[in-house]
């Protein structure tokens, strides 16, 4: 919302930011650089996209697919080894049996019984049909969406012909973006 000042964090404020009001009245608009920072080097180093490793709870989860489509390693059903990152992104279908895995391996987690070294970052869920889900399964995801990030991708016609070419889908456009991978502009 522009209200004829600049735009601030009004979440954390009630009421707009204006430029003549409030603690930060009369500052800079960017803080100039301390003497003790030499010029010429730059102070923002970009990062480079982290690497995951795909891991498949149950068998036919898609995660060659994923690792094809967003980069990163496909463990199959295997922990990573030390030489694939450890960053891992558990994968399951969207059915019962594949949400019942995801559960079992977010057990394994919680009871520190996975291998040691292992950083869990999410779960990704693949439809495993076209449409939406039974209410049942919806419930479900909630409950695993409770206690770890999830990310959804949708049923892709073209990767089930196999055609791997095209951007990922703009609904896992959250997935593209934790995992550096770009969509072309439209």
């Amino acid at each position: 919302m522009q209200t004829g000042g600049r735009q601030g964090p009004e979440i954390w404020l009630r009421g707009p930011v204006s430029l003549d009001d409030g603690p930060h009245a009369g500052a800079p608009e960017t803080p100039e650089r301390p003497s003790s920072i030499p010029t010429g080097i730059p102070t923002h180093i970009p990062a480079s996209p982290r690497r995951f490793s795909w891991v498949a709870t149950h068998g036919g989860t898609g995660v060659t697919t994923l690792a094809t489509v967003y980069g990163g390693q496909d463990c199959g059903r295997d922990w990573p080894t030390p030489e694939d990152p450890q960053s891992i992104l558990l994968v399951a279908r969207t059915h019962a049996a594949g949400l019942a895995a995801v559960t079992r391996a977010l057990e394994l987690f919680r009871r520190g019984e996975a291998p040691p070294g292992l950083d869990l970052d999410a779960v990704v869920l693949v439809a495993d049909a076209p449409g939406r889900l039974p209410r049942q399964l919806a419930q479900y995801i909630k409950s695993i969406e409770s206690v770890i990030d999830v990310y959804r991708v949708p049923w892709v016609p073209a990767w089930r012909l196999g055609d791997l070419t095209g951007p990922p889908p703009r609904e896992t456009d959250p997935l593209s973006r934790l995992t550096g991978t770009t969509r072309p502009p439209r």
